[in-house]
This record gives structure tokens, C-alpha cells and sequence, in this order.
């Protein structure tokens, strides 16, 4: 089975939901036999959507979440000659949901449009105005001189208060709009300053946990990545799991599901507190944390301690009692290593904790992958 399928296998623990065969080929084959490559296409398509949903009207993010749990519980479930009726209402689901999506978009889009639009109306509005109001300056400036030629002392007298009547009017005029542009100027401005910063929020932050998402993630792993010919300085990332996370969401529900993600977040939080370590939600239970400066016996002590907290925690939710424990993986950046290879080391060390125990850490090869002698 190609290493991604198994990942994919491993998470929704589709081994799990069927006896287990005494010869590990047969075992093996029977992976393959229910997840083929298309229908593990379409369960990481439709996991990455689960992992990315807006909230919006018709489309609250928990009953979305939940229907595409089911979707994916349908697709482990259903053998491939009878898949046909499920890919009918996922594609009728993926259809409504892109289309609500859509509207959502263009609607936050419009409203921005309107707000500009509004501004530079007024401000148009404005140079209006005052390009009439100086035609109107200029022509009495005109007449006055005109009077100051005719040596009459009427004329001069009588184009003087017109001038400087029609002056002070107009700077009055001018002072008061003045005032009320920059009035309205102060309130756009914080208006659009306002959806700027929620819409960076919302490109930026996990709407659930409020840890940061993976578009920031990637952004920070290169540029320390980038920084670190300049920097000469240690940098170590943590890739952590919560294990047997779809466990809880089966027994417990998604309710206590994103209650546990919630509370692993804030946990997180109180330890790695510097302001440049940062908690990213990657995946669906999946964490990333990235520690500048620090070297892997450092960051071991992290983990040690974040690890410690997590399982003496006890959530009481009625009833209930639950405690949860994590899985991490550790790597240190190598001297002109690659982001991805950086993520791929990490990525290995984590799930070879998964592998041998779960609730542990795993200090990844020094070795990148590419570079290993069999």
C-alpha cells in the first residue's frame, strides 16, 4: 500500500473497523481491497474540506463537520460496486456547500466595494466642489481688479465686500466639509480597518481553536528556513497528535471532540509562551509548533512538560471524565535542509511515536530522508 493510503488508513483506523487476519499479507491486501487510491483521493479531499470550513448561513461549521464525518464514514464502510449512491449526495453536498461559499465570499467582497466605493464618491463629491468654489474665487478676484482699473471708488468698495463676503463663505464652506470628510474619512478608514484585520484573522487563525492554520504554518517554516544561512541559529519543530482522537469523536461526539481540540490549544499555550512560539492547528487533531533558538535537548524539555500537563489533565463534562494523551515528533533544522524535508522528518518521528506506543515523543533522524542508507 503506498505510504500516503496507509497514512490516510492510519487515521480513520479503517484497520480498526474490521477482524483482524492472522497472516499480515492477507491483512494487507484487505487495506487495499477497501481503500483503493480513488476512493483514498476523494476521503483526503473531503478530510482537507473538513479541515479548511467556513462558517456561514445554512452552513454552520459543526453539522458541516459532522456531515462530512459521515460521508467519510460511508466511503470506509461502503464496498467500490456500491459506492455509486454515496458519491451521488457527496457530490451533490460539495456542489451546495461551493456554491453557498461562493455567496458568502462575494458578499464580504461587495460590502468592501461598498465601503470604498462610498469614500472615493465623496471625495469626488468634494474635489467637486472645490474646483466650483475656486472658479467662483477667481471670478470675483477678476471683478476686483477690474474695480482697482476703473478708479471708482463705488465699484471698488461694492466688488471688495462681494469679495470678501464670497471669500469667508467659502472658507467657511470649506472648513465645515473639511470637518465632515475627516469625520467620515476617521469612521471608513476604521471600517475597512476593521474587515482588513478580521479577514487577516480569518485567513490566518483556526476558527475553532483559535490556533494558528496551516497557511501560516507553511509561511513561518520558510521563512525560517530562508533566515537560517543569516541566523546561524538553532530552530526545532514539533509535529504533535492527539492520539485516538477519532475515538473520542465516536464515543463522545463532536461537541466534546472540539472541546478537547479547544482545551489541547490552551494547554499548549501555557507552555510554549514566548512570543515567537507560536501553536498551529495543521490538521484535524494535528499541532505544529515552531521553536527559534532552541536546540533538540531544549525542545525535549517542551515536550516533556506539555506531555506531563496534557495527561494529568481530567475534562468533566456532566457526567463524564475524560483524559486525553499526545504523540509527538522532533526535529531539529538541518544546514541547507528544505522545508519539506524538514517536515518530512518531523512528520516521520511523530508517527513512529504513534507506532510504538503513542504518548511519547520521538526525536527524528539526523539523516535526511533522501540521504538514508538502507
Amino acid at each position: 500500500m503506498k505510504a500516503w493510503i496507509k497514512k490516510l488508513a492510519e487515521q480513520f483506523e479503517v484497520e480498526n473497523d474490521r477482524p483482524k487476519r492472522k497472516n499480515s499479507k492477507d491483512e494487507q491486501n484487505n487495506v487495499d481491497a477497501e481503500i483503493s487510491e480513488s476512493k483514498a483521493t476523494l476521503m483526503y479531499i473531503l478530510d482537507c474540506l473538513n479541515n479548511h470550513i467556513l462558517e456561514f448561513e445554512n452552513y454552520p461549521q459543526r453539522k458541516t463537520r459532522e456531515k462530512i464525518d459521515h460521508y467519510l464514514q460511508l466511503l470506509v464502510a461502503t464496498p467500490e460496486e456500491k459506492l455509486e449512491p454515496v458519491l451521488f449526495d457527496i457530490r451533490q453536498f460539495y456542489s451546495s456547500y461551493r456554491i453557498a461559499e461562493h455567496s458568502f465570499v462575494q458578499k464580504n467582497f461587495d460590502d468592501f466595494k461598498k465601503i470604498i466605493w462610498e469614500f472615493a464618491d465623496q471625495l469626488g463629491e468634494d474635489l467637486q466642489i472645490e474646483k466650483k468654489n475656486d472658479e467662483e474665487l477667481v471670478s470675483h478676484f477678476q471683478q476686483l481688479k477690474e474695480a482697482v482699473d476703473s478708479n471708482s471708488l463705488e465699484a471698488l468698495k461694492k466688488k471688495s465686500r462681494e469679495f470678501i463676503n464670497s471669500y469667508v463663505e467659502i472658507q467657511s464652506e470649506k472648513n465645515i466639509r473639511k470637518s465632515k470628510r475627516l469625520t467620515s474619512l476617521k469612521k471608513n478608514v476604521s471600517t475597512v480597518k476593521k474587515q482588513l484585520l478580521e479577514a487577516h484573522h480569518t485567513l490566518r487563525v483556526d476558527h475553532l481553536t483559535q490556533a494558528y492554520n496551516r497557511k501560516s504554518f507553511d509561511e513561518q517554516l520558510k521563512k525560517h528556513v530562508q533566515m537560517s544561512p543569516l541566523s546561524q541559529t538553532p530552530v526545532c519543530l514539533l509535529i504533535m497528535d492527539i492520539d485516538f482522537f477519532k475515538k473520542i469523536n465516536d464515543s463522545y461526539g463532536h461537541d466534546i471532540g472540539d472541546f478537547i481540540l479547544k482545551e489541547c490549544v490552551r494547554m499548549l499555550k501555557e507552555v510554549f509562551t514566548r512570543d515567537d512560539q507560536y501553536v498551529y492547528r495543521i490538521g484535524g487533531e494535528e499541532f505544529a509548533i515552531l521553536l527559534p533558538d532552541f536546540k533538540t535537548e531544549h525542545a525535549i524539555q517542551k515536550c516533556e512538560e506539555a506531555m506531563q500537563k496534557i495527561r494529568k489533565e481530567v475534562f468533566v463534562q456532566g457526567d463524564l471524565k475524560i483524559q486525553f494523551t499526545m504523540s509527538i515528533g522532533i526535529a531539529e533544522h538541518l544546514e541547507n535542509e528544505k522545508e519539506s524535508d524538514w517536515l518530512k522528518r518531523a512528520d516521520s518521528a511523530l508517527y513512529q511515536s504513534k507506532n510504538t506506543g503513542r504518548n511519547k515523543y520521538t526525536v527524528a533522524d539526523k539523516v535526511p530522508p533522501k540521504l538514508k542508507v538502507a
